[in-house]
């Protein structure tokens, strides 16, 4: 059985799908790009404040299903530009201090709305 979580805290999806679902005791989080719920506009900046803004809609989606960073056991990262991996990393890292999920990270053509980056997660907790 699947149940979608929803939450005000991060954007809104702007198309057919889900903010995440969780399936029994996992959680699989879209693809989030750095939009401001409060707004609904893209963060305007670089690779480290949209960096940043991702990872606080993943991490609102978390606490509305009731998971951590700490049950992250998977995140792909998708940046419009390879050359922002290193800058990337480094806000990254500030999320997944220790037991860091395993994560791919890919250079794509474009994102929606601009977006230098995308972070799908995926959780799994002991419930």
């Amino acid at each position: 059985m699947k149940k979608i979580i929803r939450t005000a805290d991060a954007p809104a999806a702007i198309g057919p799908y889900s903010q995440a679902v969780e399936a029994g005791n996992t959680l699989y989080i879209s693809g989030q790009i750095p939009i401001d719920p409060a707004t609904g506009k893209l963060v305007e900046g670089d690779i480290t404040l949209q960096t940043a803004r991702v990872l606080k809609n993943i991490s609102a989606i978390l606490s509305a299903a009731g998971f951590s960073f700490n049950d992250v056991v998977k995140s792909t990262c998708l940046l419009s530009d390879i050359a922002d991996f290193k800058a990337m990393n480094e806000v990254y890292g500030q999320y997944y201090t220790e037991n860091q999920p395993a994560r791919a990270a890919f250079a794509v053509k474009a994102l929606p709305m601009g977006a230098l980056i995308e972070i799908e997660t995926i959780a799994v907790k002991n419930k």
